[in-house]
């Protein structure tokens, strides 16, 4: 099957491009942003050799429909969305750190607790806690935004405030609204019959005010786990059913993967593929609710160059 790993398109006014990680972003007159989902997947802040078909187009559109979710909450960058794998909008400046909140210990915040530590960006974590127990309430642990190929890296609040990254007004609504979309994506997925469990937050300015920017609630950016079941497993010290990419995560950890300097990715077979695409799939019907209709592949970049230009047009 066909996934969109590259792209390179010259758009009318386009002033910058910026190849992150799973997104391409162009940037037209300075003043928006065309941002493409692609079919690229990470893991431990790597960009793994093969991509993933519908991919890009799953996260694009859970992404969309959480921004227009929240958008009574804080103002976000979002004009539209012309394209499966496209969203259209402001060009904001972005903050350099992401804001992490979690509801619950798991993950790299319980590997570190494994560890021996009992703090996490200077939030102190109860003793006796076990894996995957829901905190007394969501804490947020922010990370400073890594460059492509280099790891983000936990920040407290203080060291934000002391390297004046963010002003401590704005570092305040940056921790307020994040708490208030923690809990509009908590209560939109437990009509789904999930947990929200962790997840993450970029934000940018523009014109002196906040917006929300990037992608939201997606399981490249969070992690669900099912509520049905969660309490027995818990109480048996059983792995939750969840609904993130964890799971890649797992299959490269099991595969002696973790991103570190000398280890190599193991073999993506198209069986591996495949299987990642279908649990993508099985992230996005769950997640929304909606049945995931897939759009046309046999020449991506030739629709989304039609599907953008047309838009810019209306502009």
């Amino acid at each position: 099957m066909n996934a969109l790993t590259n792209t390179d398109f010259h758009f009318d006014g386009q002033t910058n491009v910026y190849h992150g990680k799973v997104r391409d972003v162009y940037t037209v007159k300075n003043d928006l942003l065309v941002m493409v989902a692609t079919d690229r997947i990470s893991a431990f802040d790597v960009v793994l050799p093969k991509g993933i078909p519908f991919k890009g187009q799953m996260l694009n559109q859970i992404a969309a429909k959480f921004l227009d979710a929240t958008a009574d909450i804080v103002p976000n960058w979002k004009l539209a969305s012309p394209d499966p794998m496209v969203t259209v909008g402001l060009r904001c400046e972005g903050y350099p750190v992401e804001m992490i909140v979690r509801g619950y210990l798991c993950g790299s915040a319980w590997r570190t607790y494994k560890s021996g530590e009992r703090k996490i960006c200077d939030v102190n974590i109860l003793d006796g806690m076990r894996e995957n127990q829901r905190f007394p309430q969501p804490i947020i642990t922010p990370t400073t935004k890594a460059e492509l190929g280099r790891h983000d890296e936990d920040i407290t609040r203080e060291e934000i405030l002391s390297q004046g990254l963010v002003s401590a007004e704005e570092y305040n609504l940056l921790e307020k609204y994040t708490m208030a979309l923690f809990l509009r994506g908590t209560e939109i997925a437990a009509k789904r019959g999930l947990i929200l469990v962790d997840t993450k937050y970029e934000f940018g300015r523009r014109d002196g005010k906040i917006y929300l920017i990037d992608e939201i609630h997606t399981p490249d950016s969070s992690r669900y786990f099912y509520a049905e079941g969660y309490e027995e497993r818990f109480e048996k010290g059983e792995a939750q059913k969840q609904l993130s990419k964890e799971f890649v995560r797992e299959w490269l950890m099991e595969n002696d993967f973790q991103g570190k300097d000398g280890q190599q990715v193991p073999e993506m077979t198209p069986e591996i593929v495949a299987g990642i695409s279908e649990r993508y799939i099985e992230l996005f019907e769950n997640i929304t609710g909606e049945a995931f209709d897939k759009a046309e592949i046999d020449n991506i970049p030739a629709r989304i160059e039609k599907n953008v230009i047309e838009y810019l047009k209306t502009l």
